[in-house]
């Protein structure tokens, strides 16, 4: 996000898309802090997390910090460059004996086809609410019901003038690579439904999903989801056509009602 960028108006755009969809967490601005960069100063070092688990905490508020000491999750931190996958997940095994894959052929794959970033480029993860940004972020990260979502992706897609949105997922590390590195990598924007590791680890429900971009994309999103939630958002959810056809089916197909 370019240096012109006034804060207020990140965290007035964070504000609007809050109150737009209903989100019931905040949308988190991700910063990646190369080596020697400037700590910030009011944010908590985490010890022991997952990355998914970081960015839950800053889904409710929390300014955080994530290092490659912090990190708990193998996979994650490989993602990241803070360390080497370990030979037991590289080879595929260890999403066998987690119940995930039976053939390791299929986890080695996954593994070798995952994206992620050359060891040493970050020295550490900056997590934040972004409404109360006190910093420009590099990524927003979303996680929430699917349906809200859903008009990010519609937005997204105005902004790239009907360019059909493409999703790249494992099912597997859905934040730390579907919703963080492909959106940096790419510089676009990716969803994913979640996986394994962060349905076990964070609160994430049953039929919330999440989603990233670059934080360079938040202002078109924004002014397409203001011209949605004119009439395409709460139509969609007043559901007329939907109770037009209960009315129907309750009446019967000539009209006058069923015995």
């Amino acid at each position: 996000m370019g240096s012109h960028i006034k804060l207020e108006d990140v965290k007035e755009a964070a504000g609007r898309m809050i109150s737009i969809l209903g989100l019931s967490r905040h949308p988190v601005g991700v910063r990646f802090l190369p080596p020697r960069a400037a700590l910030p100063p009011g944010a908590e070092r985490l010890e022991q997390h997952r990355y998914c688990q970081a960015l839950m905490r800053a889904q409710r508020g929390e300014d955080v910090l994530l290092d490659g000491e912090g990190i708990s999750c193998p996979a994650a931190a490989s993602a990241f460059g803070f360390r080497p996958l370990p030979e037991g997940l590289k080879s595929g095994q260890g999403l066998v004996g987690f119940g995930i894959v039976s053939d390791p052929e299929v986890g080695r794959r996954m593994f070798e086809t995952m994206g992620r970033l050359p060891p040493g480029q970050l020295f550490a993860i900056h997590l934040f609410p972004l409404d109360g940004a006190e910093v420009l972020p590099d990524l927003v990260v979303m996680e929430d019901e699917v349906e809200r979502l859903m008009w990010v992706v519609l937005s997204y897609l105005h902004f790239r003038k009907g360019e059909r949105v493409q999703c790249s997922t494992a099912v597997l590390q859905a934040t730390c690579v579907d919703a963080t590195l492909i959106p940096y990598l790419d510089q676009r924007l990716n969803f994913s439904y979640g996986c394994y590791g962060c349905r076990d680890a964070t609160d994430i429900g049953p039929g919330e999903a999440v989603l990233g971009f670059p934080a360079s994309f938040l202002f078109p999103i924004l002014d397409h989801l203001q011209f949605l939630s004119q009439k395409a958002i709460p139509t969609s959810r007043s559901k007329k056509a939907f109770s037009g056809l209960r009315r129907k089916g309750e009446k019967g197909e000539d009209g006058c009602g069923s015995d």
